[in-house]
């Protein structure tokens, strides 16, 4: 096992912030959050999901950036290290998840990279001449076309991660996250000036009470999970980077408010270009590969927007991806290897993993009724990152020492945590509770 002293940390914590908040920043908060919002009561939503984030978003992350910075080690030895051989699967677990999670997250990033070229070609044509459907269809049913692009968003999250820590991940996120706010503000600027935008701007904000049920709770609950990578030891294992000076309560604090920042501009990015031009409310790739290039083609200036939007996802994704990579490249280098070679064997590995998900919407793999890159998401979605959080609340709320819970949190008594023992509460009961909701919701096949 590599020494502890001489292992890499982030530089800072804004480097640790910004890190931790693109890992949590990902697809889900651009095609997902703006459609869930608007269909389960607009504002009245909102108010839901940050009342989630704040209680049990916030206690969740502050325990896994605790085990992380309390264990000095990946996912997997870092349980090991403070609760014993018999929580090491939970870590290992963590480590598998993210495994899975890259092997087919890296064929949809390979999908963004596809368009994000075409974007500056044909892509409009084919939009103006209403074959966006069509084109995305052809696409993803060559499966020769989506490895090719798979295999380039795999190389990009590599080289990144071959870096390390603060060469590689923090000099990136530093600038790929305000690179990501201006441009989600440049295309939230173009869509609310649009003619009719006001339509769309209303379905998104305008609280509908009425439409407030229990389902709505449910819906905020596993979009507030999933939003902040919850879960799958990418957290967990950015915290062990975080150096013992800085403050752990104010790091998660800002990251979760920069996650739900996000999903929240996305539908003001979104729902006014959307209405607008008359095109129905969607999620997904749908959304994305399909709705958007559309509404692009109808607009002047429609080719520097739709570049600026897939630069857009291309980021939010890739900020995701080197957090999963480095999760398992992680757990190679504490165990001696060399950065580059671990990042290389994991890359690879991961890569060869998601060809099955690649070629799967060409009629290739299924798993009983679904194809294998949406089996392969239920896999890590609904089973494995509910459960390893819970865990993860679990081991901190009952198996750790109290007392050096509360030293790590507040830095050995230097820093002011007012509400530990409130958080305590909810990371024994509350936290481990709800995330118990969201794994029975998710269990429907």
């Amino acid at each position: 096992m590599i020494d502890e002293n001489k292992r890499e940390s982030f530089g800072s914590r804004v480097g640790f912030v910004l890190a931790a908040a693109g890992s949590a920043v990902g697809l889900g908060n651009l095609w997902k959050f703006p459609y869930i919002a608007g269909k389960n009561g607009g504002a009245a939503f909102l108010f839901i999901y940050i009342v989630i984030i704040v209680c049990i978003g916030v206690t969740a992350m502050t325990a896994e950036v605790l085990i992380g910075r309390m264990g000095r080690l990946n996912a997997a030895d870092g349980f090991e290290k403070l609760g014993g051989k018999r929580w090491k699967p939970v870590g290992l677990a963590g480590i598998l998840c993210t495994f899975i999670i890259l092997s087919y997250y890296s064929v949809i990033g390979g999908w963004i990279v596809k368009y994000f070229f075409m974007s500056f070609t044909d892509l409009l044509e084919y939009a103006g001449a209403g074959k966006t459907g069509e084109i995305f269809g052809a696409f993803v049913s060559n499966p020769t076309e989506v490895i090719f692009y798979q295999g380039i968003f795999m190389l990009v999250t590599a080289i990144v991660v071959l870096f390390g820590i603060k060469g590689g991940i923090e000099r990136s996120c530093k600038i790929m996250m305000p690179m990501l706010f201006v441009a989600m503000l440049i295309l939230i600027l173009r869509a609310v000036t649009l003619p009719g935008a006001m339509a769309g701007i209303e379905f998104y904000l305008k609280p509908d009470f009425s439409k407030v049920t229990s389902e709505t709770w449910l819906a905020a609950l596993g979009q507030g999970f999933f939003s902040l990578s919850l879960g799958a030891g990418a957290i967990m294992i950015y915290g062990s980077y975080l150096p013992r000076t800085e403050n752990i309560i104010s790091s998660v604090k800002q990251i979760c408010f920069i996650d739900t920042a996000v999903a929240f501009l996305a539908g003001l990015m979104i729902f006014p270009a959307v209405f607008a031009f008359g095109a129905e409310p969607a999620a997904g790739p749908g959304l994305t590969f399909i709705t958007v290039p559309t509404l692009f083609a109808k607009m002047s200036g429609g080719v520097v927007f739709a570049v600026i939007f897939f630069l857009l996802f291309f980021v939010a994704a890739l900020t995701s991806s080197i957090s999963l990579l480095e999760c398992s490249t992680g757990y190679f280098v504490d165990h001696g290897m060399d950065r580059k070679m671990a990042t290389l064997i994991t890359a690879v590995l991961i890569f060869i993993t998601g060809i099955p998900s690649a070629c799967s919407l060409s009629g290739g793999l299924k798993i009983g009724s679904r194809d294998f890159i949406d089996a392969a998401g239920y896999l890590t979605d609904s089973i494995m990152m509910p459960l390893c959080s819970m865990f993860c609340c679990l081991f901190v709320g009952w198996a750790l020492n109290r007392e050096l819970v509360k030293r790590e949190a507040t830095n050995d008594g230097k820093i002011s945590f007012g509400l530990f023992d409130i958080w305590m509460i909810m990371v024994k009961v509350i936290a481990p509770a709800a995330i118990l909701v969201i794994f029975f919701t998710g269990l429907k096949w």
